[in-house]
C-alpha cells in the first residue's frame, strides 16, 4: 500500500503565540499584556509570495522578527525545510540564518553610512565564509548588476545614492548570499509611487530567475495586489482573512479587511460592513 507523503512546505508556522508586558504609570505602575502574535498559523511554498497586510500594531512585524528569529516565539512551532527550527543544531542554524534573508522598510537607515557599497553587499557572504575573496567579488559584481546598478557604484557610499537606488542595494545583500526565503518588511514604503513600482517589477523578476519565496509585509493592499499570490490579513496579533489575491480582493469576508479596502483612494471597492 503506497502511503501519500507529507507535503513538506519551505516555511510552516503552527499556532504562533507571543506576549509583551507594557508598563505604564508613574508612581503607580501597571502592567498590560499585548498579545502580538494570537494562534497565527501560516504555510509558504517554494517560489511563493504570501503577502501580510495590516495596519501598525497588528502583529506583522513581530511576525516577521519571529520568523527570523529576532525574537523568540512564546509558544507554537516553526518549520523549515520540514525541520523544526527550536531543535537545530548549530549548523543547520547556521544555514537558516543564511538561507531566510530579509529587506528592511527604510532604506536610509539600513545600509552603514561608513562602508562602501561592495562591502554592505559581501559582508553576508564573508559572515557565511562563501567562497574565496575572487569568487566573493565575482558574486558582488554580478549581483549589483542584477539589482540594475553597475559595478562602478561598489566605490561609493549609501549617501551618493538616491531612496530607490538604496533599496536595490539592500536587496542585492539578501540576495547576494542565495536564500530559499526572503522577508520583506515594508520594503518599499519609505519610496515614491513611480519608484515603488520599479522595486516591484525588480522584486518579481528576481523571484523568478532565483526561485525565490517571499513573506512580503504591508500596510498597504494597493501594494501587494501587483505581487502577492495569497494574502493573510491581521488585526491585533491574530489572521482575521486568508485566501488568494481574486477572493480577497472581491469577496473579503472580514470587516477589517473590508475596512481597508474600502479605505483605497480611488479604487471601486466599496463593501457593506456585518454589524
Amino acid at each position: 500500500m503506497n502511503i501519500p507523503r507529507k507535503k513538506i512546505f519551505l516555511l510552516e508556522a503552527k499556532n504562533l503565540n507571543k506576549t509583551y508586558t507594557q508598563t505604564s504609570g508613574f508612581f503607580v505602575r501597571k502592567q498590560a499584556k499585548i498579545k502580538a502574535l494570537d494562534q497565527v498559523s501560516l504555510t509558504i511554498k517554494k517560489g511563493q509570495t504570501l503577502a501580510v497586510v495590516g495596519e501598525s500594531g497588528s502583529g506583522k512585524s513581530t511576525l516577521a522578527r519571529c520568523l527570523l528569529q529576532l525574537q523568540s516565539i512564546d509558544s507554537g512551532v516553526l518549520m523549515f525545510k520540514g525541520k523544526n527550527i527550536n531543535i537545530l543544531n548549530i549548523n543547520e542554524f547556521k544555514n537558516l540564518k543564511r538561507e531566510v534573508q530579509m529587506v528592511l522598510q527604510d532604506p536610509y537607515a539600513s545600509l552603514n553610512p561608513r562602508m562602501r557599497i561592495k562591502d554592505i553587499v559581501e559582508e553576508g557572504l564573508v559572515i557565511h565564509k562563501i567562497g574565496t575573496a575572487l569568487e566573493r567579488e565575482r558574486k558582488v559584481s554580478a549581483m549589483i548588476k542584477k539589482v540594475g546598478l553597475s559595478q562602478a557604484d561598489l566605490v561609493k557610499y549609501p549617501h551618493e545614492f538616491s531612496g530607490g537606488q538604496r533599496q536595490r542595494i539592500g536587496i542585492a545583500r539578501a540576495l547576494v548570499v542565495e536564500p530559499k526565503l526572503v522577508i520583506c518588511d515594508e520594503p518599499v514604503s519609505a519610496l515614491d509611487v513611480s519608484i515603488q513600482a520599479q522595486i516591484l517589477m525588480l522584486l518579481k523578476s528576481l523571484q523568478k530567475e532565483m526561485g525565490l519565496s517571499y513573506l512580503f509585509i504591508s500596510h498597504d493592499l494597493r501594494v501587494v495586489r501587483h505581487i502577492a499570490d495569497e494574502i493573510l490579513v491581521m488585526h491585533q496579533g491574530k489572521i482575521v482573512e486568508r485566501g488568494s489575491i481574486e477572493k480577497v480582493y472581491t469577496k473579503p469576508e472580514a470587516n477589517y479587511t473590508k475596512e481597508l479596502l474600502n479605505s483605497i483612494p480611488g479604487k471601486p471597492f466599496k463593501f457593506n460592513l456585518i454589524h
